[in-house]
């Protein structure tokens, strides 16, 4: 095991720039000190010394294809020789096709005509949907969202983040947010399936809506205090949880009957993270609302955007200028967005990506095996989840996941001769956490390796 490592005298002259120029409010630095990167290609990022890490989290799932994606690259390179960019308030035939694609695809999966409304990034199309279902319940600006969402760090987004401490320099300006226990079923009650714990959840809930003095209901109107339910189908930042597989479909119900409506954050799980388009799609429900950003142009454009139903966002209750932003549908991210569905519509691309996590899921459990302190394991196509614990496999131990992050930066590892870091995500409600999101393109070898260098984080936390 090597000593902590030290930053080469270029990297430290850039460091002390860092520490003197840069906002930390825009950042967060895990290790110290921290790596300054150079080149990325595949599932691989290199820093300043030439040293190769294995990424496992692909920039928060934003790179679902893999850094540098030959084909996604091309995309944005012919569109800056032609169209390279315009207002948003005139039309190119990138911004139409790659609607068309999203609301065609919906129609088809849900049996819902819909729209869809570009912004720069998932933040900025939280704020949009919250703009939307507002708008929708004359002006309803109460919402519901879960323990352990993650929906943003704007404002209205951080209102629905169920994190206090986004919050708490900067108070709250217009929505708040019920938060709503999510089904969590390896730190749930004993006793109960999984699928018992899901129904247990939407009973809870359910029970908000029983009388008046509940404080959400009025029965005399029919009336509902608030607008939607904000959902991440699979917690993101709150640790890559997966909720059983009748949950969506039973809490639905209850948001049809009071007028509810359901908004699917996809900016983590969608673009075939979990095997699907969208990761509600595995759940059997009907959303109102899609958000979506990050892997919509494979991290290479900030554009995100939303679908709605068309009783929510057609031109006469939605009309021109209900938001804008001056990137908005740029030509750049669109020709990538459209690349990207073309490149997946090509093979059965979902099935690709659960074959992959079904073998990376496997590997996991043979690691839990072995170790004691990996309390769970769990995933969905390759979002992926590993909870490191203290030895008796179920309290939470954030040291030791802390621990491993630290040591697989130093990029000290050795398999079949190669010396390799590793990059992780850390997650969950108590930050003990890897959340695993590769790039839908890794190879089987590299899943293997992936496993080898995890192995030897582990003996190293073992060992300490």
């Amino acid at each position: 095991m090597s000593d902590i490592r030290i930053a080469t005298a270029e990297d430290q002259v850039l460091l002390d720039k860092e520490a003197k120029y840069c906002s930390y409010g825009d950042t967060v630095h895990y290790i110290d000190p921290p790596r300054i990167f150079s080149r990325c290609e595949g599932s691989y990022v290199w820093d300043t010394e030439d040293q190769a890490y294995l990424d496992l989290q692909m920039w928060y799932s934003a790179v679902n294809f893999g850094y540098a994606n030959p084909r996604l690259n091309n995309a944005l390179k012919q569109q800056i020789d032609t169209l390279p960019q315009i207002a948003s308030q005139y039309l190119h035939k990138g911004k139409i096709e790659l609607s068309e694609m999203i609301a065609v695809d919906a129609k088809n999966k849900f049996g819902l005509d819909g729209r869809v409304h570009f912004n720069v990034g998932g933040s900025q199309s939280i704020e949009d949907s919250l703009k939307v279902v507002r708008n929708a319940s004359n002006g309803k600006s109460l919402m519901f969202a879960f323990e352990g969402g993650y929906h943003g760090r704007t404002l209205g987004a951080s209102s629905i983040t169920s994190s206090f401490r986004y919050r708490r320099r900067y108070g709250h300006f217009g929505e708040r947010a019920n938060f709503i226990p999510f089904p969590y079923h390896f730190r749930g009650p004993k006793g109960m399936t999984k699928e018992e714990y899901g129904s247990h959840c939407v009973q809870q809930f359910a029970r908000l809506f029983e009388t008046e003095y509940n404080g959400v209901w009025d029965p005399k109107t029919n009336q509902c205090e608030y607008a939607a339910f904000y959902v991440e189908p699979i917690q993101g930042t709150g640790g890559y949880v997966i909720p059983p597989m009748n949950f969506y479909s039973e809490l639905k119900q209850v948001l049809d009957q009071h007028g509810i409506l359901m908004v699917s954050d996809e900016i983590q799980m969608g673009f075939w993270r979990t095997g699907k388009l969208w990761s509600i799609e595995h759940f059997d429900v009907k959303p109102d609302v899609i958000v979506f950003g990050k892997a919509l142009t494979n991290g290479l454009n900030p554009l995100g955007g939303i679908w709605a139903r068309e009783e929510l966002i057609n031109p006469k209750i939605f009309p021109p200028g209900s938001t804008h932003s001056t990137f908005a549908s740029n030509p750049l991210g669109t020709a990538v967005g459209l690349e990207m569905f073309k490149m997946t519509s090509e093979v059965d691309y979902g099935a690709m990506v659960m074959a992959k996590g079904k073998y990376f899921l496997a590997g996991l459990q043979e690691l839990q095996k072995r170790f004691p302190i990996i309390g769970d394991v769990d995933g969905l196509g390759l979002a992926l989840r590993c909870e490191i614990c203290t030895a008796d496999g179920f309290t939470p131990d954030k040291a030791t996941l802390d621990y491993m992050v630290e040591e697989g930066m130093k990029g000290d590892m050795v398999v079949d001769g190669q010396k390799l870091g590793l990059i992780l995500d850390v997650g969950g409600y108590y930050k003990n956490v890897i959340t695993l999101a590769p790039s839908l393109e890794i190879t089987y070898p590299e899943i293997d390796l992936g496993l080898k260098l995890l192995e030897q984080l582990l003996v190293r936390a073992t060992k300490r």
